[in-house]
């Protein structure tokens, strides 16, 4: 069903080939195919034609009966009788094609791209038969002229029906019916690629699910439009921009101070606001009771005489207000407010003022009405627009009247239909008044995702829209942080338009238990590119087999729970519907369903550029595995190979407000059906899959890494991203405001994961930007937080330990990457790098963290955790193994560390550096895992000693549950080390030791606790998990001291101790390891001990065994020196990670100094350019120009007051094309003669700054129209202004900048790879 409304140079959205569906010629693996009019029907071959000249010429023949000449006479008759039918039949259609043509507007051009042209079309005008079943015959070409109503409409091969349009686009045609049928053959046309349909179409879907009067078509149902393999179904509407981004902030209300809402009865005499013109702030409340207090009256004569000129003012009379209202209060507010009632104000009159103080009559607007009987007619109603600096228009009202007896007085100060909207995409001429949009959330809630119709704008841009009403919540249009977190916003309005018609209320077996509206049709609003308020999986490659399909530039927002699927459903759902499990069973909503995604892929093998995942109830993207084909493709494929098989183009994805991940690569489908063996039902979640992508899905081939590339992730409440399997690298990506930013997982553990690698490089981790959000919309939770511990939105709730990396288990590489904005709070622990809360996994020493850099809004680096909640009591396997590799100092500045559990003393020695904030210690040395596997030993619980700290075991419960028939454990010990390991019951009768990321001759020696009496058979070989082989396969033999052993290093032996019950036998790689493999080249180094025994005795063999074998504590690597000096190539090289990677941004920044600042020891006051300080030090004004085309610096001023030398330099000095930045020191001189030189930077009118105190400006001083990035800050008081960040984009030709020649764009050039166009 090729649909468009975008571009047609590039495809949209690439419908999934299916596998079972017929492909057209031409058809490419991976590529579009082009679409194609159906083929005509299969007829037998038309008789051949007559010519229609004079007959040839025939030999003459000169013997000629009569009764031949008779025959010659009737044959020309003939031709003659037949020539004429062949002209009427040709003047016949001639005419027919005229009247085709002449139906035609007179504006219209026959144009043969337009199918509604094809003047082999019939006028159809069936009118409206609710009751009528129309079947579209083979030969039957309509062109449908007009509205109609059927119950159903099949087109049937041959036929083909085509909605009719004109020039202007009036040609408004709906059609409504049960459902339509395409079958093969068939065709239905609205629009064409080079022909878009230019007036309305629309196709609305009618019935109820409940009534049988149409009988269900099988495997598509009663209301619907399907399209059968070879019928052809193109809808191509206006040419549109289907959605853009924000380019500046919209506040909840509309304006930045909140807006401002009063009413109030019985506020008796004159109630007063001062609202700031500035800004539309409320900067006075006040109540002059002028009935009764003739002080009042002075008081409010006098407030009104000392308002600075430009100030706005409103009144509103409560009750009555003019009994003691003096004559010099009424002059007051006749010169100063320009008031035409104040002298003739009568007893309970109400009354209502919105002026301007020093304005002329033009800026007064007042209204008045009579009191009767404790009623007045009407309401008395002030109301004047305004525009703050910045730009945005506000209204202030006032309003009074008496009403059922009540005098009721109110004021509003609101953006209400005044709102613009600044966009990135030229809108103006497909977006119009009347459409409807809906900008999403940009906050942890994808409720916050709101609605608007678009009014009239004469004086928007063509980036601007107006919209009607206000918003309700924070919509952030900017880059923060260094991480583009701007809205997207999207138009729901098309003129063509298919819809289900629905009932008011849900009705029979529609899941009303779940839903209080009818659910069957009508609630996917698929507009294009956009996926909006959705039942289920949203843009949905479903069967497994899927692949070369390729999602481009689609947008998906408030994804919501569905029936449809076990993973659909959410935990209500999931426990409800329980017709498919096997008898008696209730579904595990945590491990089978709760995975709704908006992007749901089921095969890896598909290209992902340039879309947005804008707020689902789970996932946005989910990546998931199927081990065979499912749905209707189940049986084509027996195995998919999906978790062997390579990933395809991911680029420039952005997701955010998603409830459980942004991303989510992991986990598969169960492809069988319910039974007693396994009564879940078929396609529920299951974690039955690790991505693994190897070479042609080969796992005998070379790994190929699996490539995220510019990924964006923010506000996701639970996780930015999880990742499991290897080998996969995430790049050029930015991560911000998630519960957890990122979290690898490996492919499994072992024995069963080869070791891969996981990377993160060039990438940004933000803790808690800027985007404070709003409270409401489903958002739980609101507390302090930020680098300025302002109020915020938080993720999963108050305490929640929020982390920027997590380490789980690895190997993963994490480097080149900044941190920013992580400061824990007395509430919770608020780390850069931090680990998997309650963890029972194994984790290894090769976590390899280099070259990162730690902005210094990064209270704490890494944290291990503490009793208490979330990670109560912090003490499981994988707790206490947490770990990771300091590979270049970055993070400890000791170069070449291990850092881990301050309680953990099987990696530490003396020169260890402990860090009590973070709960970790800080060593050097070499490390790796021994993986201990015992056999037929349920619940028992491990105790290892180093010999060098035998006060100090640790602890280890193992990772299967307790009960379970075998235990694995998976310590990290330093190398060249002794060890002791005791049991918490009788002893393994089998114990497996392999070598774990053990290079080449690495060792550790390990005692064993057993019984006196116990006997041993020990054995070493080489695992081959590929082949399930074993090789070298060598007995150890037996020694009498441990003097002897430990002089025999090389050799298999062991020494038994029997007085004390130590097992020794010395652990060391014999073979190399390649990468990031757990095992040597040879395969997994192991040593099995079987051991027998007639002792059921509890074997912890500590008591004795020390002091017998204890030592004193060393270092085998000493401590390295603390590093001194500044890493210059840590962290990323961006400093912006944007979804329009090829537009370059200039990282600003601005710090201002009042002077009661620099009173309470605050000295620094700056400007800084992309990282490059530049302070200022002496009172005044500090002004940098920066070229807006290069992003240079060209001029820095100073100037000790506003003079003429700065008022010249303000005229001429400053270059077009600039970026003008702007800050103070101290309570500079001429603040109001700056205001209007500010206007020619961008500003929308000149500020009030008499009182002002301090300044920040960002302007552009040039020919275009002010970007929406410009705005001007000003503090006074304890309204300190502190440090603002900004980030500006360069090199626009708004700003009147050349774009570079052979600039390319690398989402356009891989959309041409993926689509095979280059």
């Amino acid at each position: 069903m090729p649909t468009s409304d975008g571009p047609s140079r590039f495809p949209v959205f690439v419908a999934p080939p299916h596998a079972n569906h017929q492909r057209p010629p031409g058809y490419v693996p991976g590529r579009v195919a082009p679409v194609r009019s159906p083929p005509p029907a299969k007829a037998p071959p038309p008789p051949p034609l007559k010519p229609h000249g004079p007959p040839p010429e025939r030999r003459a023949t000169f013997s000629l009966s009569e009764e031949n000449q008779r025959r010659e006479r009737a044959q020309s008759l003939q031709q003659r009788k037949n020539t004429f039918i062949c002209v009427g039949v040709s003047i016949g259609a001639f005419f027919l094609s005229l009247i085709l043509i002449l139906s035609l507007t007179s504006g219209d051009v026959l144009d043969e791209n337009c199918p509604d042209h094809n003047p082999s079309l019939s006028i159809w005008n069936p009118g409206h038969k609710p009751e009528k079943a129309v079947i579209v015959k083979r030969g039957h070409l309509f062109r449908l002229d007009s509205s109609a109503t059927f119950l159903s409409l099949t087109i049937q091969s041959g036929g083909r029906v085509v909605f009719a349009d004109n020039a202007d686009g009036s040609k408004n045609i709906t059609l409504r019916t049960r459902y339509i049928l395409v079958e093969e053959g068939g065709a239905l046309h609205i629009g064409a690629p080079k022909c878009r349909y230019r007036s309305r179409a629309t196709i609305a879907l009618v019935g109820r699910s409940d009534d049988k009067a149409v009988p269900e078509v099988p495997g598509l149902g009663r209301k619907f439009i399907g399209v059968m393999a070879g019928g052809t179904l193109e809808l191509h509407g206006t040419e549109r921009v289907s959605w853009s981004l924000l380019t500046r902030s919209v506040p909840a209300s509309g304006l930045a101070t909140g807006g401002y809402a009063f009413q109030r009865n019985f506020s008796r005499g004159i109630n007063l606001r001062v609202v700031d013109q500035d800004t539309a702030a409320v900067l006075l409340s006040e109540r002059f009771d002028t009935h009764e207090s003739r002080n009042d009256s002075r008081r409010l004569s006098q407030l009104l005489r000392t308002l600075p000129a430009g100030r706005i003012v409103t009144l509103a009379v409560g009750d009555s207000a003019v009994k003691s209202l003096l004559d010099e209060t009424k002059k007051a507010i006749e010169e100063k407010l320009s008031s035409s009632f104040v002298y003739d104000l009568k007893y309970r009159q109400a009354w209502a003022l919105v002026s301007v103080v020093g304005g002329d009559n033009t800026s007064c607007s007042e209204d008045v009405r009579e009191h009767e009987n404790h009623d007045t007619g009407g309401k008395a109603l002030a109301r004047r627009n305004f525009t703050t600096v910045d730009g945005v228009g506000f209204s202030v009202t006032a309003y009074s009247e008496w009403k059922n007896g009540f005098p009721i007085s109110g004021f509003q100060v609101d953006a209400v239909d005044q709102v613009v909207l600044n966009l990135q995409d030229e809108v103006q001429q497909t977006w119009q008044p009347r459409d409807q949009i809906v900008v999403a959330s940009t906050d942890y809630s994808m409720h916050q995702a709101e609605e608007f119709t678009l009014l009239p704008c004469p004086h928007c841009t063509s980036r601007q829209v107006r919209i009607q009403g206000k918003p309700q919540y924070n919509h952030v249009g900017e880059i923060v942080d260094g991480v583009d977190m701007r809205a997207e916003v999207a138009l729901l309005s098309r003129n063509i338009l298919i819809h289900g018609e629905m009932e008011n209320s849900c009705y029979g077996n529609n899941k009303c238990q779940f839903y209080n509206h009818d659910t069957y049709g009508g609630h996917i609003k698929v507009k294009n590119t956009i996926g909006y308020d959705t039942l289920g999986h949203c843009f949905f490659l479903e069967d497994g087999i899927e692949q070369r399909n390729t999602f481009y530039h689609n947008l998906g927002l408030l994804t919501r729970p569905g029936t449809l699927l076990p993973t659909d459903r959410n935990e209500t759902l999931c426990t409800s519907i329980k017709d498919k499990v096997y008898k008696g069973y209730t579904p595990s909503p945590s491990t089978e369903c709760k995975a709704v995604s908006t992007f749901w892929i089921a095969n890896p093998n598909n290209n992902l550029i340039s879309n947005a995942a804008a707020g689902s109830q789970d996932a946005g993207i989910w990546f998931v595995f199927h081990s065979a084909s499912t749905g209707d493709s189940h049986g084509l494929v027996p195995e998919t190979k999906a978790e062997l098989t390579p990933m395809g183009i991911f680029y420039n994805n952005r997701v955010h407000s998603n409830f459980k991940a942004g991303l989510f690569i992991d986990k598969g489908v169960k492809t069988t059906n319910a039974s007693a063996a396994d009564p879940r039902e078929y396609l529920c979640l299951d974690n039955n899959a690790r991505f693994r992508p190897h070479q042609n899905a080969d796992p005998s081939r070379p790994r190929v890494a699996a490539v995220i590339d510019t990924l964006i992730s923010f506000k996701n409440n639970d996780l930015g991203a999880w990742i499991r399997g290897g080998d996969i690298v995430i790049q050029n990506s930015g991560f911000a405001d998630n519960g957890v930013g990122l979290s690898f997982a490996s492919d499994g553990s072992y024995p069963k994961d080869e070791g891969s690698s996981q990377e993160v490089t060039q990438s940004l981790f933000v803790g808690e930007s800027r985007n404070r959000g709003t409270n409401g919309g489903q958002n739980k939770y609101w507390g302090p937080g930020g680098a300025d511990a302002k109020m915020r939105t938080l993720p999963r709730n108050r305490t929640f330990p929020i982390r920027g990396f997590q380490i789980y288990d690895g190997p993963v590489q994490l480097t080149q990457s900044t941190f920013r904005g992580f400061i824990p709070t007395p509430e919770r622990y608020t780390s850069a790098v931090g680990f998997s809360l309650k963890n029972t996994w194994q984790l290894t020493p090769r976590n390899n963290l280099s070259q990162l850099n730690f902005h210094s809004t990064v209270g704490l680096r890494t944290f291990f955790g503490r009793p208490g909640q979330w990670f109560e009591e912090n003490d499981l396997d994988g707790d206490k193994n947490s770990i990771f590799h300091d590979v270049d100092g970055s993070v400890t500045g000791y170069t070449d560390t291990l850092v881990g559990r301050a309680d953990n003393y099987l990696i530490q020695h003396p020169g260890c550096v402990n860090v009590s904030q973070w709960s970790g210690v800080i060593c050097s040395g070499r490390y790796s895992q021994v993986y201990i596997q015992t056999q037929a030993a349920p619940s028992l619980s491990l105790s290892i000693s180093r010999d060098e700290y035998p006060h100090a075991p640790l602890l280890l419960r193992g990772i299967n549950s307790q009960g379970a028939p075998s235990q694995q454990y998976q310590p990290i010990l330093m190398m060249s080390k002794s060890y002791t390991m005791h049991w918490s019951g009788p002893a393994p009768r089998e114990i497996v030791l392999s070598l774990i990321n053990f290079d080449k001759d690495d060792w550790v020696l390990v005692g064993l606790c057993y019984p006196s009496d116990t006997t041993f058979q020990i054995m070493a070989d080489i695992n081959d998990r590929q082949s399930n082989t074993f090789d070298d396969i060598t007995d150890y033999g037996t020694l009498s001291s441990l003097a002897e052993l430990e002089k025999k290093p090389m050799e298999r032996k062991y020494f038994f101790d029997r007085t004390v019950g130590l097992l020794w036998l010395y652990l060391r790689a014999r073979h190399g390891r390649d990468s990031h493999s757990y095992c040597s080249v040879k395969g997994c180094e192991r040593v099995k001990v079987m051991a027998t025994t007639s002792s059921k005795q509890t074997c912890n063999c500590s008591a004795k065994a020390y002091p017998k074998y204890s030592k004193t504590p060393s270092a085998v690597v000493p401590m390295p020196a603390l590093n001194t000096q500044s890493c210059k190539s840590c962290g990323a090289k961006q400093l912006v990670f944007s979804s329009e990677p090829w537009t370059s941004y200039l990282q600003t920044q601005i710090k201002s100094l009042s002077s009661k600042e620099q009173h309470r020891r605050d000295n620094s006051s700056f400007i800084t350019v992309n990282e490059v300080t530049m302070p200022f030090y002496q009172p005044g004004y500090f002004l940098v120009s920066v070229d807006a085309c290069s992003g240079k610096i060209t001029k820095k001023n100073s100037f000790a007051k506003m003079d003429a030398k700065m008022e010249q330099y303000l005229k001429t000095g400053i270059p077009k094309r600039s970026i003008v930045l702007m800050a103070t020191r101290g309570q500079p001189e001429g603040l109001d003669g700056v205001a209007p030189y500010l206007v020619s930077f961008g500003m929308a009118k000149a500020a009030d700054l008499h009182s002002k105190e301090t300044l920040a400006v960002w302007g552009f001083h040039g020919e275009s129209s002010p970007p929406p990035w410009v705005l001007l800050q000003a503090g006074q008081g304890d309204e300190f202004l502190g440090l603002q960040e900004r980030y500006l984009p360069l090199g626009l030709e708004a700003y009147g900048c050349t774009p570079p020649a052979a600039k390319k764009r690398k989402d356009l050039e891989l959309l041409k790879k993926a689509t095979g166009l280059q």
